[in-house]
C-alpha cells in the first residue's frame, strides 16, 4: 500500500510543475495506473487525487485537461462516495462558470463521470446520491434563460443522465418534467431540440400519471393553436414521445390524431414533415390501435407522396420499353431549389407508408389496390434521396408478399399444386407496370437510383419467380449498362450481378438462351476484375450461365459451342491463380466444375489440365472441400466424364479424409466415393478402394446415423459396382452392420440403407457372405434367454426388415425360412425374445405376400393371443397379422373382422392389426371390404375403455381418406346421433383425417371442419378436450383448413385456458386430503393449441388478446407453466412490440418461479420438477431480455439486477444462455455487470 501512496505522490508533485510535458506525462502516468484493476487508494490519496485532477481541469494546456478528464473515468470505480460527490459539485460548479473553455471541459467531465456510474446493486446508493446533486444543479442551470450555451449543456448532460440512469432518477422525474416542458417554448430551436431528446429519454422509464401528464400537455397546448414554430416544436415532440414511450400513446389517440390531421392543412413544410413523422410513430408502435386512423392516414400520405409544388411531371414523356431510349440525358436535378422544402414532406409521406406496410401485413390485399399503383406512380420521384425512399417502401411491400406466400407455401394446401396466394397473383398482374416504371432509370446515371432499382427487382425475383421471364429482353440493356460502364461503383456492379444470380435462378433457361451473346461478355469482364468481390460474384454468375447454356435435362436446343472458350479461358485464369482471395478461389472450383459437368465434351485436351489442378486443390487443406464437392458434380456428370487419369490418386486422397475429424468433409467424401464408385466403376480396380474400406468401420456407428447411412450406401454401391472389392468385409466393417441392425436407434433412412446393402451383398455371391450366413447373423443375438431386457422393440422391427429383404431377393430360401420361424413360435423351449423375432419376421415376410393365406400361420397367431402371458408375444403377434394381411388381404381381413367380433378378449391386439392394415394398403384393396370393416369399427365407437375408443377412432380416421366423399359425411351424421362417447370418437377420427401433406380429402375438410370444431361447444368436457386436440392437429399439418374460422374458434378456446373451480374436487386419500382438477386436460390442450398457432397463425390472432391468456397460465400448474414459458420466448421473438407493452405484467410471474423454493421435507420429485420450472422460466427471461428496447423498462432492469447478483439464479441463467452471462445486458441500460 505504501509503495502506492508513495508512487501516486510522486505524480502528484510532477502534476504542480510549471513545465507541461512534466504535467502532461504525470497525467498520464496517473490514468494508467489507475486503469490497473489491482490498484487501492488510502482515504489521503483519494482525496489528493481528486483535489488535484479537478485543478487539472483549470489548466492552460488543453491536452492536460483532456488527459485530466480521462483519469476521472477509472477514478469513479476506484474512490468512495465522498470523493465522487466532490468531484460532482466541482464539475457542476464550473459548468455555470463564464469561462468558455472551462464550461466545456467540466463538460465532458460530468458525462465521463454518469457513464462510469455503477448500475449494479452494490453501488445504487452511491449512484442515486450523485444523480440526486447532478440533477439538481442541472435544474437549475437550465433555468439560466440569459445564458444559452448552459442550458445546452445542462440538457444534454441531462439526456445523457436520463438515457443511462433513468431507473435511479425516479424521485425526480417530476420535478424533471416541470423543467422541461417550459424549455420546448425557449425561443433558441437548439434548446427545444435537447428538450425534446431529454423528454425521449425520461419517457421509457416514468410513471403512467407522469406519461399522461407530458401528453396532455402537448394535446392541450396543440389544442390552443399556437404559431407554426411552436406548433412543430410539440409534433416533434409527439413523435419523439411516441418512438420512445411505444405503446402507452395508444389510450391518447383518439384525441391526437384529428389534432395532427388538421396540422397537415396548415401550408408549412415543414410542420407537415413532423406530422407524418408523428403517424410513423405511432403505426409502428401502436399498430392496433392505429387501426380506425388507418384509412385516414393512408390518403393523407397519398395526398402528400405527390406534393411537390415547384415541379410540373406531367410535361415528362414516359418513353417507350424499347432499348433504344436516350437513357444518357441529364439528370432532372436543376429543377431542385435550395428553398423548395417539399422534398421532405414527401419523404415523410413514404415513410410513412413503408411503416404501415411494414406493421399492418393483415391489410397486405388492399395495398396492392391502394399503395401499390401511387407507388409505382413515384418511381418517377426527381429527388434522389425520395425515389430511394420509394423504392425501399416498394421492397418492404414486396417482401411482405414473400413472407406471407412463403409461410402459406411450407405448409401442405390444397391438394395438388396447392393455391396460389392472392397477394402473389395481384403483385404478378403489376409485373408489367413495374418493369415499365424501372425499365429507363436502369440507365439512370444516379447509383443510388441505380442501386435502387436492382433491390427491387430481386425482391421481386424472390418473391414471384418466373413473372419477369417475358420482361428480360426490356431489362437486359440496363443490366449490360451497370456491368460495363466505366464510372459505375464496385457495390453497383455487384448489386447488378447479385440481381442477374437471382434472376437466372428464378427463370427459365430459355429465357436467357437467345440473349447469350449480349450477356456473357460483361460478365466476363467482370470475372477479370481486380476486386475480389466482383471476382466472386461474377463466378457465380458464370455458373448459373453455364447451366443456362446447356441444361442437363435437355438434350437439344441451344447450341453452347461459340461460348465456351470465352467462359473456359477466364475461368481458367482463375482457377491457376493461388495468390488471391479464399471466396474466389472455392467459386473458381466450383464454376470450372459445372464447366466440366456441361460442357466437358466441347473441351477436349484441355480436360487433363483441369484435372491435375483439382487433384492439386483436393491435397489442399483450405480447398479440400470445395474440390470434393465438385468431384462429385463431375462425376455424376450426363456426359460421362472419363476421370480414369486421376482416379487412383484421387481415392487414396478421399480415403485419407475419412479419417479427419470435420464431419461436413466425411459427408461430402462419402458422397463423392459412392458417386465414383457407382459411375466410374469400369475404371477402378479392387486394390484401389482397399484404403477406403479400411476407413469405414469406425464410421459405422449408431452416434452418428447419417454419416452410418452414406457409408452403407457406399458399401452397396461397392457391392453392386466392384464386388470383388468387398471380399474382406466379414472381418472388417459387417460386424459394425451387424451392431447398427440391433441399435435401437435406427429407422428410416439408415434402415432403407441397410437392406439395400444386405440385398446387394446376397445377390454379388461375395464368398463367405451367403443368404443363411446372414441370416444367422442378424438373428443370433435375440437366441441368448437372457438378452430380452436388453433389446429394444425398434431392433426386432429392424432384423425382421432385414430378414424379408433377404428373403426377397432369394425366394427359393423363403419357404425353408418360414417354416423355421413357425417352428420357434410353437417351440416351448425357445427363448421369448427368439419367438418375439420369429413373429415380426413373419409379419415382415407376409407383407410382400409370400405366406399365402396359409391356415397355419392363422392357428400360429391365434395360439399366441391366447395361450402366451407376454404382453411382448402378444404385441409382435397382432402386427404380425396387420402386416401379413397387408401382403394377402383377401386370405386375412376377413378372418380378422371375424376375431374382432368375435373375441372380446382379443379386440385392442386385433384391432392394432386392423389399423397397420388400413394404414398401409392402397385404396383399391381396401375398397370392396370398406363397408364391412366401417360397420364393425362403429359397433366400437362407444367402448367404455378409452384406449380402444382411440384405436377405433384412428382406424375409422384413415379409412376415411380411402373414400372421402362418403365417408366424411357419414362422420358428420354421427356427431349428431352419437352419445358422449361416439362423439368423442368421431371427433378423434377427424383427427386422423388430417395429414400433414396435400390429400384428395383437403377440400372437404375445409367445407365439414366448422362443423366438427362446433363441439368445442359441447357440454361434455371429454368432447371440448379431444375437439381441441383435432383442432390443434389441424393448426400444426393444415393451417390452410381453420384460418378462416379463427373469429369463432378462439374465444371458445380462449374459454377454455379459464381454471374453473367446479372442476376441481378434494379426495380423502387415507389421512390426506388430495386435490383433483378434471379441468386440467382440456386447459392443457387449449394452451398447446395456442402454443401451435403461434407458429401456423400468427396472422389471425390479436395478440395482445393472446398475451391475457398466456398470463394467466404463467400462474396454472406446472404442466400448463411450462408451456407459458415457451410461448413467452416463441412472442418475444415474433412480437416483440406487443411483448414489451405487457412487460411489467409478464416478469412478475416469471420473478416468482424463479425465486421460490421447495420446502426442504418436500420429495426428490418436487425438487427436480421446480428446478425444471426455474430453468423454462430462466429461458422464457433470456428470451425477454434479448428484445431490443427491453432495458426501458424498470421492472426488467431490476430483475435483470436480482438475477445477476442472486448466484443461485446467476447459474441456471449462465447454463440455459450455455455458457454466456453477457445477455444481461443486451444493451447499455441493462449491462448490470
Amino acid at each position: 500500500m505504501s509503495n502506492v501512496s508513495y508512487h501516486i505522490s510522486n505524480l502528484l508533485e510532477k502534476m504542480t510543475s510549471t513545465d507541461k510535458d512534466f504535467r502532461f506525462m504525470a497525467t498520464n502516468d496517473l490514468m494508467l495506473e489507475l486503469q490497473k484493476d489491482s490498484i487501492k487508494l488510502d482515504e489521503d490519496s483519494e482525496r489528493k487525487v481528486v483535489t488535484m485532477l479537478l485543478r487539472l481541469l483549470e489548466d492552460k494546456n488543453g491536452e492536460v485537461q483532456n488527459l485530466a478528464v480521462k483519469c476521472l473515468a477509472p477514478l469513479v470505480s476506484k474512490v468512495k462516495e465522498p470523493q465522487v460527490e466532490t468531484m460532482v459539485d466541482t464539475l457542476c460548479s464550473n459548468m455555470m462558470s463564464n469561462k468558455e473553455q472551462l464550461r466545456d471541459i467540466s463538460s465532458m467531465g460530468l458525462k465521463t463521470v454518469i457513464a462510469e456510474l455503477p448500475l449494479s446493486s452494490t453501488g445504487v446508493n452511491l449512484t442515486t446520491a450523485v444523480c440526486k446533486k447532478i440533477t439538481s444543479q442541472l435544474i437549475g442551470a437550465m433555468g439560466k434563460q440569459e445564458d444559452v450555451s448552459v442550458q445546452l449543456e445542462a440538457l444534454d448532460i441531462l439526456s445523457d443522465m436520463l438515457g443511462r440512469l433513468s431507473g435511479a432518477l425516479v424521485g425526480f422525474h417530476g420535478s424533471l418534467l416541470s423543467s422541461l416542458l417550459p424549455q420546448l417554448t425557449s425561443p433558441r430551436m437548439a434548446v427545444r431540440k435537447r428538450s425534446i431528446l431529454a423528454l425521449g429519454h425520461l419517457v421509457p422509464c416514468c410513471s403512467p400519471d407522469l406519461f399522461s401528464q407530458l401528453t396532455g400537455h402537448l394535446m392541450t397546448e396543440l389544442a390552443k393553436a399556437p404559431n407554426t414554430s411552436l406548433s412543430r416544436t410539440y409534433v416533434q415532440c409527439l413523435a419523439t414521445v411516441s418512438r420512445q414511450g411505444g405503446h402507452r400513446v395508444g389510450e391518447h389517440l383518439e384525441k391526437l390524431i384529428p389534432m395532427v390531421v388538421k396540422l397537415t392543412s396548415a401550408e408549412d413544410d415543414e410542420l407537415t414533415e413532423y406530422c407524418f413523422q408523428a403517424f410513423e410513430a405511432f403505426i409502428r408502435r401502436c399498430p392496433k390501435e392505429m387501426s380506425p386512423h388507418i384509412s385516414t392516414v393512408t390518403q393523407l400520405c397519398l395526398k402528400f407522396m405527390t406534393y411537390d409544388p415547384n415541379y410540373n411531371y406531367d410535361d415528362e414523356e414516359e418513353g417507350s420499353m424499347g432499348a433504344e431510349d436516350d437513357f444518357g440525358e441529364e439528370s432532372d436535378d436543376e429543377y431542385s431549389d435550395d428553398e423548395d422544402m417539399s422534398w421532405k414532406v414527401r419523404r415523410s409521406s413514404i415513410k410513412c407508408l413503408e411503416a404501415l406496410i411494414h406493421a399492418r401485413r393483415d391489410l397486405l390485399l388492399s395495398f396492392y389496390s391502394s399503395l401499390c399503383p401511387a407507388l409505382l406512380s413515384r418511381f418517377k420521384e426527381r429527388e434522389e434521396n425520395v425515389r430511394a425512399d420509394v423504392f425501399s417502401a416498394f421492397s418492404t411491400l414486396l417482401k411482405q408478399t414473400r413472407v406471407r406466400s412463403g409461410h402459406v407455401g411450407l405448409i401442405s394446401e390444397q391438394g395438388g399444386a396447392g393455391e396460389e396466394e392472392p397477394t402473389a397473383a395481384l403483385l404478378k398482374k403489376q409485373v408489367p407496370m413495374i418493369v415499365k416504371a424501372l425499365h429507363k432509370q436502369l440507365k439512370d446515371k444516379s447509383v443510388k437510383s441505380r442501386q435502387g432499382c436492382f433491390s427491387v427487382l430481386t425482391e421481386l425475383a424472390h418473391t414471384v419467380p418466373g413473372a419477369l421471364e417475358e420482361h428480360i429482353p426490356a431489362l437486359i440493356p440496363g443490366l449490360v449498362f451497370s456491368l460495363t460502364d466505366k464510372s459505375t461503383s464496385s457495390t453497383m456492379r455487384i448489386d447488378a450481378l447479385s440481381f442477374f444470380h437471382v434472376l437466372l435462378l428464378s427463370h427459365r433457361p430459355e429465357a436467357f438462351q437467345p440473349h447469350m451473346q449480349v450477356l456473357l461478355p460483361p460478365v466476363v469482364a467482370c470475372v477479370e476484375d481486380s476486386f475480389y468481390k466482383i471476382t466472386s460474384e461474377a463466378l457465380l454468375v458464370t455458373q448459373q450461365l453455364v447451366k443456362v447454356m446447356r441444361p442437363l435435362d435437355q438434350t437439344k436446343g441451344f447450341d453452347p459451342k461459340p461460348f465456351v472458350k470465352e467462359v473456359f479461358s477466364s475461368t481458367m485464369k482463375r482457377l491457376k491463380a493461388t495468390d488471391i482471395d479464399q471466396e474466389v478461389k472455392e467459386r473458381a472450383i466450383s464454376c470450372m466444375g459445372h464447366i466440366v459437368c456441361h460442357l466437358g465434351d466441347h473441351l477436349g485436351a484441355e480436360l487433363q489440365a483441369v484435372f491435375s489442378i483439382f487433384l492439386e486443390r483436393l491435397k489442399n487443406e483450405i480447398t479440400r472441400l470445395t474440390t470434393v464437392r465438385t468431384f462429385t458434380l463431375m462425376t455424376a456428370s450426363p456426359l460421362k466424364i472419363d476421370l480414369s487419369s486421376v482416379l487412383p490418386e484421387a481415392l487414396s486422397v478421399l480415403g485419407s479424409f475419412l479419417r479427419k475429424n470435420q464431419r461436413t468433409l466425411k459427408l461430402g467424401t462419402l458422397a463423392c466415393l459412392t458417386a465414383l464408385v457407382s459411375h466410374q466403376a469400369s475404371s477402378i480396380k479392387a486394390v484401389a478402394l482397399e484404403p477406403v474400406l479400411s476407413e469405414l468401420p469406425p464410421l459405422v456407428d449408431e452416434s452418428d446415423m447419417h454419416v452410418s447411412q452414406l457409408s452403407i450406401t457406399l458399401l452397396t454401391c461397392m457391392a453392386k459396382a466392384c464386388p470383388p472389392s468387398l471380399t474382406k468385409i466379414s472381418s472388417s466393417v459387417l460386424p459394425e452392420v451387424f451392431k447398427l441392425v440391433h441399435s435401437p436407434l435406427l429407422q428410416g433412412g439408415a434402415l432403407a440403407a441397410i437392406l439395400d446393402f444386405l440385398q446387394a451383398l446376397v445377390l454379388s455371391k461375395t464368398s463367405n457372405l451367403g443368404y443363411s450366413q446372414l441370416l444367422k447373423s442378424l438373428m443370433e443375438p435375440f437366441h441368448s434367454p437372457q438378452c430380452l431386457a436388453d433389446i429394444h422393440r425398434q431392433s426386432y422391427h429392424s432384423v425382421a426388415r432385414c430378414v424379408a429383404a433377404l428373403c426377397t431377393v432369394c425366394p427359393k430360401e423363403t419357404p425353408g425360412t418360414v417354416s423355421s420361424l413357425l417352428q420357434q413360435v410353437k417351440s416351448r423351449s425357445s427363448s421369448e425374445s427368439a419367438r418375439v423375432l420369429a413373429l415380426w419376421c413373419l409379419g415382415e415376410v407376409g407383407r410382400s405376400g409370400s405366406l399365402g393365406g396359409s391356415k397355419e400361420v392363422q392357428a400360429v397367431i391365434l395360439e399366441a393371443f391366447s395361450s402366451s402371458s407376454s404382453e411382448e408375444i402378444k404385441t409382435a403377434a397382432s402386427c404380425a397379422l396387420g402386416s401379413m394381411a397387408v401382403g394377402s388381404l383377401n386370405d386375412y381381413l376377413p378372418f380378422m373382422l371375424k376375431e374382432i367380433a368375435s373375441q372380446p378378449k382379443r379386440q385392442y391386439l386385433l384391432l392394432h392389426s386392423l389399423k397397420e392394415v388400413i394404414s398401409a394398403c392402397p385404396a383399391s384393396s381396401l375398397s370392396p371390404h370398406l363397408e364391412s370393416i366401417w360397420a364393425l369399427l362403429f359397433q366400437n365407437a362407444q367402448c367404455p375403455e378409452e384406449g380402444t375408443r382411440n384405436l377405433v377412432a384412428e382406424c375409422l380416421g384413415k379409412l376415411t381418406l380411402v373414400n372421402p366423399e362418403q365417408l366424411l359425411l357419414r362422420l358428420k351424421q354421427q356427431l349428431k346421433e352419437g352419445s358422449a362417447l361416439a362423439r368423442c370418437t368421431v371427433v378423434t377420427a377427424v383427427k386422423f383425417t388430417i395429414v400433414d401433406h396435400p390429400a384428395p380429402i383437403d377440400a372437404l375438410l375445409k367445407d365439414y371442419i366448422g362443423e366438427f370444431l362446433s363441439t368445442l361447444k359441447d357440454e361434455d368436457i371429454n368432447v371440448r378436450r379431444v375437439a381441441l386436440v383435432m383442432f390443434n392437429s389441424a393448426a400444426h399439418n393444415k393451417p390452410s383448413l381453420i384460418r378462416g374460422l379463427l373469429p369463432k374458434v378462439l374465444p371458445h378456446l380462449y374459454q377454455e385456458t379459464q381454471i374453473r373451480k367446479d372442476l376441481i374436487r378434494e379426495v380423502e386419500m387415507g389421512p390426506f386430503k388430495h386435490t383433483v382438477d378434471d379441468g386440467l386436460d382440456v386447459r392443457k390442450a387449449a394452451f398447446e393449441c395456442m402454443y401451435t398457432l403461434l407458429d401456423s397463425c400468427l396472422e389471425g390472432l390479436d395478440v395482445l388478446q393472446f398475451l391475457d391468456h398466456v398470463e394467466e397460465g404463467l400462474k396454472d400448474h406446472y404442466d400448463i407453466r411450462m408451456l407459458t414459458f415457451l410461448m413467452v420466448a416463441r412472442l418475444a421473438s415474433l412480437c416483440p412490440a406487443a411483448v414489451l407493452q405487457r412487460l411489467d405484467r409478464l416478469v412478475e410471474p416469471l420473478k416468482a418461479t424463479c425465486t421460490t423454493k421447495v420446502k426442504a421435507d418436500s420429495v426428490k420429485q418436487e425438487f427436480e420438477k421446480q428446478e425444471e420450472l426455474r430453468r423454462s422460466a430462466m429461458r422464457a427471461v433470456a428470451a425477454l431480455l434479448a428484445v431490443p428496447e427491453v432495458e426501458r423498462s424498470p421492472s426488467m432492469a431490476e430483475f435483470a439486477n436480482l438475477i445477476h447478483t442472486n448466484a443461485d439464479m446467476a447459474s441456471i441463467y449462465k447454463s440455459v444462455r450455455g455458457g454466456d452471462t453477457a445477455g444481461l445486458g443486451p444493451a447499455e441500460g441493462m449491462d448490470l455487470g
